[in-house]
């Protein structure tokens, strides 16, 4: 949301620039926040946020798997900037119990883990990247919020980076799972939905942590209030969220989008961290 409500103001606060960019065909939406003034003007961390058109996937477009997959490699690449010897943990936030908010847990699952190979059989797979994924579910089922979580794995791994992936809320309902946006600002688990907990972020971390979010639910008074303009109406927004009673909602189909849209994030970050593997040789290593 950044790019389009950055790409709609007239007038740019001092300290942003933004940018769009093609990368293996897909289309990305840069924004740079550089300054303390620029960010508390637009109430976003500084840092880097790039918003990525995924929507190809879904409708199973030509290539677009790959296209996609080694878009989000490249974009991750530079945000991370690691020389490839040092470690990286890779975190699948949400609630695998919850459809929409599965997208973490199930990116998690298809993440090339390599850790365990470099200590066992450090003359075979001493080309790769030490990475290690953790799933660390949410504060209602284990007690501890995911920071607490995520700050121990780390600690434990000695990561130099932590890739934390999570369901996030979108206000366009043609958004949900048609983006994915990565940033290098961290991000704040279940602020989307009003539920905020501890920010994950370099400051709680201890580490970058660059956050990957695809929206996969909007909340009923922003849906309504977006199917109302389409008909030419002028809704009252305010008034839709006092009766809405904080309803959340998302598309019959997710589970289908969820699947494909983990498949290729996990890819793509499986790219950005093992540079010298493939497409097809993740695929046979992953499956």
């Amino acid at each position: 949301m950044e790019a389009e409500i950055l790409r709609h103001g007239k007038n740019l606060p001092r300290g942003i620039r933004m940018r769009r960019e093609t990368c293996c065909g897909v289309d990305a939406d840069v924004v740079e926040i550089r300054t303390a003034c620029a960010a508390a003007a637009v109430g976003k961390p500084k840092g880097t946020y790039i918003t990525l058109d995924i929507g190809q996937v879904l409708h199973r477009e030509r290539d677009s798997f790959s296209r996609t997959a080694n878009a989000i490699a490249t974009h991750l690449k530079g945000l991370l900037a690691l020389p490839p010897s040092l470690p990286v943990l890779v975190a699948g936030l949400g609630n695998r119990e919850i459809t929409p908010d599965s997208l973490g847990p199930l990116t998690a699952d298809h993440i090339f883990v390599t850790r365990h190979m470099l200590r066992e059989m450090p003359r075979q797979f001493g080309r790769f990247r030490p990475v290690s994924a953790v799933i660390p579910g949410v504060l209602g089922t284990s007690g501890l919020e995911t920071a607490e979580a995520v700050r121990a794995f780390q600690q434990k791994v000695e990561a130099a980076a932590v890739i934390a992936v999570d369901a996030i809320a979108a206000r366009d309902t043609q958004r949900l799972c048609s983006t994915v946006q990565l940033s290098d600002t961290g991000l704040c688990p279940g602020s989307g939905i009003g539920n905020h907990r501890t920010a994950l972020n370099e400051e709680t971390v201890g580490v970058p942590v660059i956050a990957v979010g695809v929206p996969t639910v909007t909340d009923a008074a922003t849906m309504a209030a977006e199917l109302f303009r389409r008909t030419g109406a002028h809704p009252d927004e305010d008034a839709l969220r006092a009766v809405s009673s904080g309803m959340i909602v998302t598309a019959g189909d997710m589970d289908r989008r969820v699947r494909e849209v983990s498949r290729v994030l996990a890819f793509g970050i499986n790219l950005a961290l093992q540079p010298e593997l493939t497409l097809d040789d993740l695929t046979d290593l992953i499956y």
